[in-house]
């Protein structure tokens, strides 16, 4: 299974060419600037990618400087492809590495595996996913929390939840 930044490299790249500059800041502009992605790890990650066959590399000069431009191969867009219809585990439960997954998951060519993509998520809502913090030994009842911050923090994850619920169910039209 892929990790966040691999996952985005694929992405972003199944929809242009892209420098390591321009990768870069268009992954932080999704997963926000608190998660930042260091110049090592994109090198590390585009490097083992292109060993792969996954992204291929075209060099130019751009005002005397050598700059690096990535694109995507054929295995890689299978690679994205694959991982994407695999999505599970925190992916599916992390809201963050969901938001990565949902922006790409059109990517996907077949209906019918977006929106099974689609139903585990769903799947993972209708469980219990709205109890937010812990004693230390498991989570503490919503209704428990008596921090007016907290509250407020659970009040907006409650309504987020049901935001997306509502769609999910009325994208894959359950009831």
């Amino acid at each position: 299974m892929m990790n966040t930044i691999e996952l985005m490299t694929l992405g972003f790249l199944s929809e242009e060419p892209l420098c390591g500059y321009r990768l870069r800041k268009k992954m932080e502009q999704l997963q926000g600037y608190m998660q930042a992605v260091s110049d090592g790890t994109l090198h590390s990650v585009t490097n083992k990618f292109v060993k792969a066959g996954y992204i291929g590399e075209t060099f130019n000069v751009v005002n005397g400087r050598r700059l690096r431009e990535f694109h995507l191969e054929d295995a890689g867009r299978a690679k994205l492809i694959e991982e994407l219809k695999e999505t599970s585990g925190y992916n599916l439960t992390n809201i963050t590495k969901w938001a990565v997954v949902m922006s790409f998951l059109s990517v996907i060519p077949d209906e019918a595996d977006r929106r099974a993509v689609l139903q585990r998520r769903l799947d993972v809502l209708e469980s219990d996913v709205r109890r937010l913090y812990s004693d230390g030994e498991g989570p503490i009842d919503n209704d428990k929390v008596e921090d007016k911050y907290r509250r407020a923090i659970i009040l907006v994850h409650d309504a987020e939840i049901d935001a997306e619920r509502q769609w999910l169910k009325e994208e894959l039209g359950v009831a």
